[in-house]
């Protein structure tokens, strides 16, 4: 047997998905547009970065000629063969959202419509609320909107700690976000009160309720903390996670990986709070790693820090640092490893609005022992869990097609 590494870069997608324009996303491409900005200085910050965006150990994998082939972009690759497998691949999920996404990337996709709230104010419905403040005893609630996380602390922050009401608010994601105050609010409770409202959101068919923590005492000073939890449905159908548990595998969580399948078919939970800590949590995980194994990694930064905000410098920063550590983890592979690298959706910063991007995302794959080429476009993410699971030697699942036939053959 051997063991698999899968890496999600959240939100950077490669442009090009085919249906964009349903999703009133057509033209976004995160990686291309943060190229193109970075080439004429859109990247620069003072402190931070300047210039060209330079990842050479992703582009080694060929992550370049991945986006070439999935958006036209034609950016000029550094490499002229990569060292890896490397392709695109298509969500053909209802939803451009995080569950849908790593749903799919397990083997499942979600064929069916998730639950959303309207722009109006307000959005929630009037029974729900008035439910929620009944059962947990509250004097009421803020927000009652779609909002950005930071923005709408920055506004209703500091009635928050007189009034002693939650923030309620969502996005175009089907979900409600509570943010409330670790001190002042109590975190137990407010993971609490998400918990209580995971239960009356769930006849709505809302896929996530997630608790926003934050700090500090006036608007200027707010802080969201690393104290983050997702209160998740559960997977439809069982997931790549659910069948490696059963087969006796043990599959590692990284980040909020265990969230998102609402701890399903999750042996251990490991959190960390930022990507490089969350890297760091990685290379413990793949120490310890045996034979059949799964470590599961979330790089949560890219998207909630830089792509909702859309913060071209930031993003760029944050991708050249993560690939400046990316060798270690690949020093750590044996013969018989396997390291695939992706994203669950797009959140282009240089596009309008705050809300994720329907995208095509990276296929790169890394193993001392496989081959080198391209993968070409996949149909599905689900081609990604089934990839693991002929690699693991594990049965295949309802949906996708490996592109390996597994362990031995590596073809």
């Amino acid at each position: 047997m051997s063991r698999a590494f899968l890496f999600v870069l959240d939100s950077f997608g490669i442009g090009g998905a085919p249906d964009a324009a349903a999703f009133g996303d057509a033209g976004a491409t995160t990686f291309g547009h943060i190229v193109d900005a970075c080439a004429k200085g859109g990247g620069d910050k003072d402190g931070l970065r300047a210039g060209p965006l330079m990842l050479p150990h992703l582009t080694s994998l060929g992550l370049v000629h991945a986006a070439n082939l999935a958006s036209g972009v034609k950016i000029p690759p550094s490499v002229a063969a990569p060292i890896g497998l490397w392709g695109a691949a298509e969500e053909v999920s209802n939803g451009k959202d995080t569950p849908s996404g790593h749903w799919e990337i397990a083997g499942v996709p979600v064929t069916f419509n998730w639950g959303y709230f309207p722009r109006t104010i307000p959005t929630f419905p009037e029974t729900l609320i008035a439910e929620a403040v009944r059962r947990a005893s509250l004097p009421g609630i803020l927000g009652n909107k779609h909002a950005s996380g930071t923005e709408v602390i920055e506004e209703y922050g500091e009635e928050h700690i007189r009034s002693g009401k939650p923030i309620f608010y969502t996005s175009t994601d089907s979900v409600i976000q509570i943010a409330a105050h670790e001190q002042h609010f109590g975190l137990d409770r407010l993971y609490a009160l998400c918990t209580l409202v995971r239960e009356l959101v769930d006849p709505l068919n809302i896929g996530r309720v997630i608790a926003r923590p934050f700090v500090g005492e006036t608007r200027q000073t707010f802080e969201r903390t690393g104290n983050r939890r997702d209160y998740s449905v559960p997977p439809p159908e069982a997931t790549l996670l659910d069948r490696l548990t059963d087969a006796g595998r043990t599959v590692i969580a990284i980040g909020k990986i265990g969230d998102i399948y609402a701890h399903k078919g999750v042996s251990q939970v490991r959190k960390a709070n930022g990507n490089m800590a969350l890297f760091d949590e990685t290379l413990i995980a793949m120490d310890d790693a045996q034979d059949g194994d799964l470590v599961f990694t979330n790089f949560v930064d890219f998207d909630m820090l830089y792509g909702h905000r859309r913060d071209v410098p930031g993003y760029a920063a944050a991708l050249e640092a993560f690939d400046r550590r990316l060798p270690e983890a690949m020093a750590k592979l044996r013969t018989g490893d396997l390291l695939i690298l992706t994203a669950d959706h797009g959140c282009d910063p240089t596009f309008k609005g705050t809300d994720h991007t329907r995208e095509r995302v990276p296929v790169l794959c890394f193993g001392p022992d496989l081959p080198h080429g391209s993968l070409g476009i996949r149909t599905t993410f689900a081609d990604i869990g089934e990839t693991v699971a002929a690699h693991l030697g594990i049965a295949p699942g309802l949906h996708g097609k490996s592109f390996l036939r597994g362990t031995a053959s590596h073809a």
